[in-house]
């Protein structure tokens, strides 16, 4: 049941949520500007730089549906404070790291924080507040998210350039500190922890280490050979792993994933879409990367600059032009729509990329991108959400969420495959004529991905835009059908 939040704390519970996944955002965006020179400092090949991603990805993807769960038989509080804790703890030691171990380490606990605080978030916005309040507080969580993502290419360039790549993780701790220090006068304590279901560990494992072990393959595979006894180890590994949680869900009382939302139809081909979408988005933003700083020679303030109009215009996109789409074509022409304009966005961009380029032949492309991701963010969320009752909206965006964390790091690992296809060894070393041809083809490849991801979205049922949603044999109303995201 909701209890609404005091008054007076009503306002720095919000900000202590919204800057919380400020926080989040940031810290998935701040690393790819620093990525040239993390490589460099710490000896990373042009194949392997991408695990500084990867390995976030893949905790927070894997932990995610745990860290809901978890959220529901500890309390959102404490796991509030605990994902922040390990925030702050995890970036000191990425600041200090002086290995590729170390510092990989340190990421995937990142990622295990994020799996914590995310629905935790989520959590304490359901229950801190009522009604209208609740909405706002919903469209404050988001904006802060889109913020963070464009505070977090620039901010990632101006410490890179003005100090040095650590800061891109020590800026964290005192950003955690902001949120933690207030939050136990602040937020309403949690109830006594409910440990009598337990959480499905041995499933939460099973996920992480699968896609972990997946990931790996995909990584390996150029630079050992793709028969390799660690490359195709770990992806026979990886299927297996998976195989089994499938099994394990399937035979449990209280499942991560609950199997039997499978046969969700609007949530499942949600869950397809986003994981296309992610596969194409994290290869494109490391396509962008890697034209604008080995190609172009750009610092790393100028390549956060660079990062800014498809951040700020997708921030339009799914703020502004989304709403009204929806509203009046539905959500499986958005979704549609928006898959294909953003890999038209892509493609375009990738075809301004040239030796001797510039910014300005970047803009068109980054403009129909950006537009193209705001109109997808909101209406996949939407679509997911559908037709699943309110007792299981939490678990039904914490599988999106899931899938579009895993298609994020998969998909990074398989087009960074690509786009190293072209040349050997590091980026100072290869001819940028050589780079460029690998970037051209992953980008290609991502852009194609998301067009046929706009055919998949058609797989959903035609909705009427005005129409009320069915649930459960109950009608929704316009307001009461509005998604909400992952509580876990």
């Amino acid at each position: 049941m909701t209890t609404s939040t005091p008054a007076k704390k009503t306002g720095l519970v919000l900000f202590l949520l919204a800057f919380s996944q400020f926080i989040i955002s940031v810290d998935l965006n701040i690393v790819y500007v620093a990525l040239p020179d993390i490589g460099t400092a710490l000896g990373f090949s042009a194949q392997s730089l991408q695990w500084v991603v990867s390995a976030y990805a893949v905790a927070f993807g894997g932990l995610l549906l745990f860290g809901g769960r978890a959220v529901d038989r500890i309390g959102a509080r404490r796991l509030f404070m605990t994902g922040l804790a390990f925030y702050a703890v995890s970036s000191l030691v990425g600041g200090l790291a002086t290995t590729q171990g170390v510092l990989i380490g340190a990421r995937l606990f990142q990622g295990v924080g994020g799996a914590l605080l995310f629905p935790a978030v989520l959590a304490l916005i359901a229950t801190s507040f009522e009604g209208s309040q609740r909405n706002k507080a919903f469209a404050a969580w988001g904006a802060a998210g889109s913020l963070g993502l464009a505070a977090g290419a620039l901010l990632g360039g101006v410490l890179t350039d003005l100090v040095s790549w650590r800061w891109i993780f020590f800026i964290n701790i005192p950003l955690a500190l902001i949120a933690l220090l207030p939050a136990p006068g602040a937020i309403r304590p949690d109830g006594p922890a409910n440990l009598s279901k337990g959480f499905d560990i041995p499933a939460a494992l099973l996920s992480t280490i699968g896609v972990s072990a997946i990931v790996t393959g995909l990584v390996t595979g150029p630079e050992e050979g793709w028969a390799s006894p660690l490359a195709l180890g770990s992806l026979i590994v990886g299927a297996v792993l998976l195989i089994a949680f499938f099994i394990t869900e399937a035979k449990t009382a209280n499942p991560l994933m609950p199997l039997r939302l499978l046969k969700n139809r609007p949530l499942v081909v949600a869950m397809a879409v986003l994981f296309v979408f992610q596969t194409a988005l994290a290869g494109a933003y490391y396509t962008f990367t890697t034209y604008v700083q080995p190609v172009l020679e750009y610092t790393a303030i100028q390549a956060g600059l660079a990062f800014l109009p498809l951040t700020l215009v997708s921030i339009i996109g799914s703020g502004k032009l989304a709403p009204k789409f929806m509203e009046r074509y539905g959500m499986r022409a958005t979704l549609s729509t928006g898959m294909v304009v953003n890999g038209i966005g892509i493609a375009a961009t990738i075809l301004g990329m040239s030796v001797g380029g510039s910014f300005y032949a970047l803009l068109p492309g980054s403009i129909i991108w950006g537009i193209g991701g705001g109109l997808v963010f909101v209406s996949v969320f939407a679509s997911a959400s559908s037709g699943v009752g309110p007792e299981e909206q939490g678990v039904a965006s914490a599988m999106a969420s899931t899938s579009q964390q895993v298609g994020g790091a998969v998909g990074l690992a398989f087009l960074v495959a690509i786009a190293n296809s072209t040349f050997s060894g590091t980026y100072a070393e290869a001819a940028k004529a050589d780079i460029l041809s690998g970037l051209h083809l992953a980008g290609y490849v991502g852009a194609g991905l998301l067009v046929l991801g706009g055919i998949l979205a058609l797989a959903l049922k035609k909705d009427s835009p005005s129409a009320t949603v069915k649930v459960e044999g109950s009608d929704l109303s316009e307001s009461e059908k509005t998604p909400q995201p992952a509580i876990g």
